[in-house]
């Protein structure tokens, strides 16, 4: 779940419209939209109450379309990864570039519905959208529908779509369940933003469970299902926008008012031009920069836009905390297909993103009802200010648990290697000690014993490319020689065994990182005078060339597999491999067949994932509470500390701030690759930083009451009407 969540104004559990920050917000405090609706008949109640029947509908469509975004974004990056085959931080770089479209596209949806077509048509005109956006993703993920090139550009023309769709009804579907409401029914209309907000992260929490489980658990196409992952949330928003136009006949809708975003903007832009055309010497000056609008612009507009404009100078610091917290979709879920899921005997996987929406549902109650009122009792002064502060700290403290699991997790990757570097390591598959010696090179200074578990993987440093090198063998007091080519950042295994009663070699290649999303590789080595065909499960089969010939990587899912066959000439055996684990890799060796069971041998190649996903539970409980501390206090200060119809202009401004954090994680994703606990270390530095400088900026702002400061301009712009003679006024043409 994306840290993308509206709050309400008063108490942040009651108050809270939704998950998502929606531009036209309407609390209970709030006057209702002005202009006359269409239908002034009373809307038909739910059973008696004063609530009206059509928010049933509301919040029915937005559980479905919150399921809908959540449910496809939770498999998107394992999506690019296993699908795509692009690596992590092009994955990571294209969710990122996803996420913060989807917080640029809101602005586009807030212009047309308050100066076009009103909340109810720009809703329905985008779900529109939103639906193909889906479909073209799902279509986009059948393998057998084109090449990659199709598939990626059906994917991105879906993701497109989809933001466009998502961003677009952000800013309208809150305001309009507000809008349902009458103006006596302020109580019911606080208590419906509660149901709204519950029904999102309702959505989030199911959404985020089942759809992985769509694409791990079952299979199509021969492989993970996407395509169903990807379509179970798309049946979800067409399932949204019928509810939503099923209700129709029974909805207040309000005509477009025009766009109070567009006129802030426009009172800024005159502001400042006005005030770089007028910098002679001998004019006046004004005791406020956006005073150099009042030529345009009434009082009453500049007074409101200075109030906020204080709120926005807060906002600066805060798109780092969200840089950190919408990586939970990314960077945390490429950590988490690095660790053991082992969490049952039975279990594959589990995937802990479902919990930050579960956390949330279960903090807010807490929080508000417990740890802030005991706070309270306890005569400290816990501001808002503090409060988000607190909150970056949580997720500051949160990311450098996450750089510490990095560390323990790298201790069983393979070196990364740099150009003229190898590694090579000895497989003595012969019945006697081997003595193994390199021309030139310091290694193997010990006998290896026969089946001798392998050690650690040596590194060759080569003269260049690649290099021929010389490789000696003694063996029972004789010694032969070898030449092989090794090539640079390439890892071997030098198999030595016995053919024809003398000693032989043979130098293969071996993978050169662990196995991608939690993934176990096996190979087989056949030591057997015949060929063998293998059969893992139901749908690996391999064929083994006899006489020490390897095979292939076969990449399995985590399990126990004592199900296999194994053909040869003589017959059909049973073949057990055991455990093969998670990111392990291994090389099983049939030695024998004898006693009607085949004699193998297995050695682990690369070790297996041994830091437990449960590892990550401390990081998701710290930014949820960090999450719940920071958003909703943010929302509910700025809300506070800005006039009613300025609302959306704050909403406009707290998700940008979202957007702009995702822009930075992918831009240094992109321009500046480093080691992934290095990443978490600096970005918890960075949010840290931040976090003193906007505690700086708290400590220096003074909070105000929107209904005071406006009788203070009121006031000052009467008197300074005088000081107005000379000023050259020049008209601009916005």
């Amino acid at each position: 779940m994306v840290g993308d969540k509206a709050r309400g104004e008063m108490n942040a559990f009651q108050r809270n419209e939704s998950k998502e920050t929606l531009f036209t917000f309407i609390s209970a405090g709030d006057d209702p939209p002005k202009g006359d609706f269409p239908l002034q008949k009373k809307s038909p109640k739910l059973c008696g109450s004063n609530y009206p029947l059509s928010i049933a509908f509301i919040v029915v469509n937005e559980f479905c379309e919150r399921f809908s975004y959540y449910g496809m974004r939770a498999v998107l990056t394992l999506y690019f990864l296993s699908f795509f085959h692009w690596d992590e931080n092009l994955s990571t770089a294209v969710y990122h570039a996803f996420s913060a479209l989807c917080y640029f596209t809101p602005v586009i949806g807030a212009i047309m519905a308050d100066s076009w077509l009103g909340k109810y048509k720009t809703i329905i005109y985008l779900s529109i959208v939103y639906v193909v956006g889906h479909l073209i993703k799902s279509v986009g993920a059948i393998p057998s529908l084109g090449n990659q090139a199709v598939h990626v550009v059906l994917s991105m023309v879906g993701l497109f779509l989809i933001a466009l769709g998502t961003g677009g009804i952000k800013p309208c579907v809150s305001a309009f369940g507000g809008d349902q409401f009458e103006e006596e029914h302020t109580s019911e209309r606080s208590k419906f933003f509660s149901i709204f907000y519950l029904s999102i992260n309702a959505g989030s929490l199911i959404s985020t469970f089942v759809t992985p489980v769509l694409r791990g658990d079952v299979k199509c196409f021969g492989e993970d299902c996407y395509a169903l992952a990807f379509g179970v949330p798309a049946a979800l928003m067409v399932l949204a926008l019928v509810v939503f136009i099923a209700g129709s006949g029974l909805y207040r809708k309000t005509p477009p008012q025009g766009n109070v975003l567009l006129e802030v903007c426009k009172c800024i832009g005159f502001a400042l031009k006005n005030r770089l055309k007028n910098r002679s010497p001998e004019i006046p000056k004004r005791d406020h920069w956006l005073d150099w609008a009042s030529e345009k612009y009434s009082k009453q507009l500049i007074g409101e836009v200075k109030m906020v404009t204080r709120v926005l100078f807060l906002f600066i610091p805060l798109p780092m905390f969200w840089a950190l917290f919408d990586q939970q979709g990314s960077r945390w879920t490429l950590q988490a297909t690095k660790m053991n899921a082992d969490f049952s005997l039975n279990s594959h996987s589990f995937v802990l993103q479902f919990l930050n929406p579960l956390l949330i549902l279960v903090f807010i109650p807490i929080f508000d009802f417990g740890l802030y009122p005991l706070i309270n009792m306890c005569k400290l002064n816990f501001t808002p200010i503090r409060k988000m502060a607190t909150g970056m700290i949580l997720a500051g403290l949160a990311f450098g648990l996450a750089a510490i699991i990095e560390v323990k997790i790298n201790e069983t990757d393979m070196p990364r290697l740099v150009p003229k570097e190898s590694l090579i390591r000895v497989l003595n598959l012969a019945k006697n000690p081997v003595q193994v010696a390199i021309q030139d090179k310091d290694l193997f200074q010990q006998p290896v014993e026969s089946f001798q578990n392998p050690a650690e993987y040596s590194k060759l440093i080569l003269n260049g490319e690649q290099q021929s090198l010389h490789f000696t063998l003694q063996h029972q007091g004789l010694t032969l020689a070898f030449n092989y080519t090794v090539k640079e950042k390439s890892v071997y295994s030098l198999i030595v065994f016995e053919a024809e009663g003398s000693l032989s070699s043979r130098l293969i290649t071996d993978l050169e990182a662990k196995p991608e999303n939690g993934l176990a590789a096996v190979r087989f080595i056949n030591a057997l005078s015949q060929d063998v065909n293998l059969t893992i499960n139901s749908k690996s089969f391999i064929t083994v060339q006899k006489n020490y010939s390897a095979s292939e990587y076969s990449l399995l899912e985590r399990d126990i597999y004592n199900d296999g066959k194994c053909i040869t000439e003589t017959g059909e055996f049973p073949l057990e491999l055991g455990l093969l684990d998670f990111g392990a890799s291994y090389t099983v060796v049939i030695t024998n067949v004898s006693g009607g069971a085949v004699e193998t041998w297995k050695s682990e190649d690369i070790k297996a994932n041994n830091v437990h996903m449960a590892w990550q539970l401390p990081q998701y409980l710290l930014i949820s509470a960090g999450e719940v501390m920071f958003s909703i206090t943010g929302l509910a200060f700025s809300y506070s500390q800005s006039p009613a119809s300025m609302k959306s202009v704050l909403q406009a401004g707290w998700l940008l701030t979202v957007a702009v954090g995702n822009t930075f994680v992918l831009i240094v994703a992109e321009a500046a690759p480093m080691a992934q606990w290095a990443e978490f270390v600096l970005f918890t530095v960075l949010l840290f930083a931040v976090c003193i400088i906007f505690s700086i900026m708290g400590y220096f702002y003074v909070s105000v009451d929107p209904e005071d400061l406006e009788e203070k301009e009121e006031k000052r712009e009467t008197s300074s009407r005088g000081n107005m003679i000379g000023l050259v006024t020049q008209k601009t043409k916005l």
